[in-house]
């Protein structure tokens, strides 16, 4: 069955296109939102100001939220608050033994864990909004500014930064997705209609050569082929299971494999790496007349070779680091080691744990190195060759690894269904998110 046969098969199972309709019902509610701006605030002058912070830490809080920061609308927060949250209590699960004495306790603690997620998404909420009322009553951006507006701004953001939370959440138990990664999902590629409409406008006055764009369009092709095998490509070590006589039955004996991806860490090594490395340009946005300020934040904006070396290091160096804090070779093996698990020719145990963190280390390496060259990317694209829309980056690897993620469901429906797929010499795999 080809392509254009399973997208029809998606909506003759009745579960499977009640769960499509109502995931894009839930993000029709979502964008309708990011249309409602807070009350009392300039937006045009909201809108002029962080144009000029495009690579600085808001310009990335924004990509994340959808451009509702920009817009000033109720979702200004979007879901980072809950992002946040979550990354932390993933951190402090490898190093607070409570955390982690959940993680282990199957459905009751991952239930917990949501549950403190969510206090952690309000507490963040309350603080940022705090925070940034009083940076939009300072710029000036505010008719009326006093303890009134920073009680209604507060409020209404946090209560936006709720609402979003519980969208995603819906989508997760009653769409078809990741409900969280379709949010931000949704939010990049709004900006997709305007960037083509600008290249156009582009094409039209002269500004760019019909064959640059050509060359353009041929590239990016290639590089979204290359994120979406470095997003599914993985190593599998090989693993046999002893046989055990429990009665007269015989148990195990059977031959699997630990798949480790290439890409294990996902998007997040970018996003911390992008955390530090915009610090410099947004304390220079906050001190115009600091010489200090102002050269270091020159060293630190691309395409300076300054920028590109410590961008780059930073991405593999938390790339790195992330890795080893959502998988740890030792709990692998003592886990192969209880269930009577091997690596063929390997030692259970020590040299168990050695073997897979070998392995993970020179898997994550290209992975990392890719990372890097994505991240860097848009930047040399945007300097170079006068593209007129950021691609590539943060945006480029959410896209691409949600909607892989998201067609790997769907794909999981038709197929228990005995419909065809959307890949007929082999099937989607899914997506650390």
């Amino acid at each position: 069955m080809n392509i254009t046969g399973s997208y029809r098969s998606m909506f003759k199972i009745p579960e499977l296109k009640r769960r499509i309709l109502f995931s894009a019902m839930i993000l029709a509610i979502y964008r309708l939102g990011s249309h409602i701006p807070v009350p009392g605030i300039d937006r045009v002058a909201m809108a002029d100001f962080f144009a000029g912070l495009q690579g600085t830490f808001a310009g990335l809080y924004d990509m994340f939220a959808g451009g509702n920061l920009s817009n000033a609308t109720i979702f200004a927060l979007g879901i980072m608050p809950y992002i946040s949250a979550s990354i932390i209590l993933q951190l402090l699960q490898a190093v607070v033994p409570y955390f982690e004495k959940l993680a282990k306790e199957g459905e009751e603690g991952r239930k917990k864990l949501t549950q403190i997620t969510r206090y952690g998404t309000v507490g963040l909420a309350l603080v940022q909004s705090f925070g940034m009322s009083f940076a939009v009553e300072g710029l000036g951006l505010v008719a009326a500014p006093g303890l009134g507006f920073q009680l209604m701004f507060v409020l209404t953001l946090t209560t936006g930064t709720i609402l979003v939370m519980w969208l995603g959440e819906q989508i997760t138990e009653r769409g078809i997705g990741n409900g969280i990664s379709l949010i931000i999902f949704i939010g990049i590629v709004a900006r997709y209609p305007a960037d083509t409409l600008r290249t156009l406008s582009m094409l039209q006055d002269g500004s760019m050569h019909w064959f640059k764009m050509i060359l353009v369009l041929v590239f990016m092709l290639a590089v979204i082929a290359g994120i979406i095998a470095i997003t599914q490509g993985q190593r599998k070590i090989p693993v046999q299971y002893a046989k055990k006589i429990v009665g007269r039955r015989v148990y195990g004996g059977a031959s699997t494999h630990i798949p480790l991806r290439v890409n294990t860490a996902g998007v997040i090594p970018i996003i911390f790496a992008q955390s530090i490395i915009m610090f410099p340009a947004t304390l220079g946005n906050f001190f115009p007349e600091n010489e200090f300020w102002q050269s270091l934040s020159r060293l630190f904006t691309p395409p300076h070779a300054l920028y590109v070396f410590f961008y780059s290091a930073l991405i593999i160096l938390f790339a790195y680091f992330y890795t080893a804090v959502i998988l740890n070779p030792r709990d692998v093996a003592d886990n192969l080691k209880k269930n009577s698990g091997f690596i063929p020719g390997v030692r259970p145990g020590n040299r168990t744990a050695e073997y897979i963190d070998r392995v993970l280390t020179r898997v994550t390496l290209p992975g990392a190195v890719f990372l890097a060259a994505i991240a860097i990317l848009p930047d040399l694209m945007i300097y170079y060759l006068n593209v007129p829309f950021y691609f590539g980056g943060t945006g480029l690897l959410i896209v691409v690894g949600v909607a892989l993620d998201t067609l790997q469901q769907i794909e999981s429906h038709l197929v228990m269904r005995h419909y065809d797929g959307f890949m007929n010499k082999g099937r989607l795999r899914a997506r650390r998110t």
